[in-house]
């Protein structure tokens, strides 16, 4: 037993999760709904990522801050929302694209007897809105990222000011040696969780796979293969990126894929955070800049999303029997990068997002009701780009900040 413990110990996270993969297909396909028995062995994995995330934010974003000067924050914090809009704006027209090629619901019959209940739209105004917390328990109690944010932001930038001061120099450096500290013990429980990590996929994957079957998926299967084809495409349009800021590809996705892997199983990007958060700091970046730009991005950069949403559209155009015209084409790129940044970190989000887009198009929700029945899968591959467009974002805003990257002085 011990010797199987350490083997277990010693062997590479990575190989460790696909593996646990492997065996939850097995174990779902062969126990079917009898696999949900597991998933209390998931849910404790999504509450130990869920407890990690507060003080990662927290704590990463005070240190790096503190380590940072204000002039570099804010040119990499325009850098970076550039980057999230752009990327979101060509994941629509990739997927847009490829449905252009595929034809995803041609022929298909109108479902019939379908209802949708979308949750309100919150709007743009009550997402900037929540970037000021009501207060900081509130932000901390509902997992609201752009709070957690502004408050790591508010309190970084105090402690750098009180370092900077005469009179309260010591008592800056001591908050920010105790920031240091916590960040540090923070990174030592997360390498704890790490090892609980395969057997907390494991135990979703079967219980995924036992309850989604494969009826619904062969049911939906074209539509599923063009989602699949799209995110591919905007895959490759991430690694040119990378080639094309000197960033070695192999490099990038040997610290990625961990939490690429963690994304596609728990389809969570938030829930995600605290691996992705760690790759970044294993890929050397500039802990001022991953400790924003990421939370940022698990909260309004959803590129994976977005593709769902264009094809998504195409698919119920092409069910009707009226594809969509390159007008409609401009207006669900324009309105779908508007909602997925608008709409992002709200329960439902994936739904209001189509739901939107499809009413300003003038097509029929009960489309989207039916879509909703593959919604495992689609989240499954949509939430593992959403995380890989976020790292790949900050490592190529990392990469343009070397010539400019000044510390700073103490």
């Amino acid at each position: 037993m011990k010797a199987l413990w350490r083997g277990y110990m010693e062997a590479s996270l990575i190989l460790k999760i696909t593996v646990s993969l492997l065996l939850g297909v097995i174990v779902g396909l062969a126990a079917g709904e009898s696999a949900s028995v597991l998933s209390p062995l998931g849910d404790l994995l999504i509450r130990l990522l869920n407890f990690l995330i507060i003080p990662l934010i927290l704590f990463t974003l005070i240190v790096g801050i503190n380590q940072t000067n204000a002039q570099n924050l804010g040119r990499m914090g325009g850098k970076t929302l550039l980057y999230y809009v752009a990327s979101t704006a060509l994941a629509i027209i990739a997927g847009l694209v490829v449905s252009l090629v595929f034809q995803p619901g041609s022929g298909m019959p109108l479902p019939s007897g379908e209802e949708l209940e979308t949750p309100d739209n919150p709007g743009i105004s009550t997402m900037l809105l929540s970037i000021v917390p009501e207060n900081i328990f509130i932000a901390f109690s509902e997992l609201n990222l752009l709070g957690i944010i502004f408050t790591a932001f508010a309190f970084g930038i105090a402690i750098s000011i009180l370092q900077s001061s005469k009179a309260f120099t010591e008592q800056g450096k001591l908050l920010f040696s105790v920031a240091e500290g916590l960040n540090e013990a923070t990174l030592t429980i997360m390498r704890g969780v790490l090892q609980y990590v395969p057997v907390g996929i494991f135990a979703i994957v079967a219980n995924t796979v036992g309850n989604q079957g494969t009826s619904t998926l062969l049911s939906l299967g074209h539509m599923l293969m063009v989602f699949y084809i799209a995110l591919m495409v905007q895959l490759i349009f991430y690694i040119l990126s990378l080639f094309i800021f000197k960033i070695s590809p192999t490099a990038f996705f040997r610290q990625a894929r961990t939490p690429m892997l963690t994304a596609f199983v728990t389809q969570s990007s938030s829930g995600t955070l605290p691996l992705t958060l760690n790759a970044a700091r294993n890929m050397g970046l500039n802990k001022g800049l991953y400790g924003f730009s990421l939370p940022l991005g698990a909260t309004i950069n959803m590129d994976g999303a977005a593709i769902r949403i264009a094809v998504s559209a195409a698919f119920a155009a092409n069910m009707i029997g009226d594809p969509l015209s390159f007008g409609e084409m401009f207006q669900v790129v324009l309105i779908g990068t508007l909602a997925s940044i608008g709409t992002a970190g709200v329960p439902g989000a994936g739904i209001i997002m189509i739901a939107t887009v499809f009413v300003q198009v003038g097509l029929p929700l009960e489309i989207a009701a039916l879509l909703t029945s593959v919604d495992a899968i689609i989240g499954m591959g949509a939430t593992a780009l959403n995380v890989t467009g976020d790292m790949v974002g900050s490592s190529i805003v990392n990469k343009t900040e070397t010539k400019h990257y000044q510390p700073k002085s103490t």
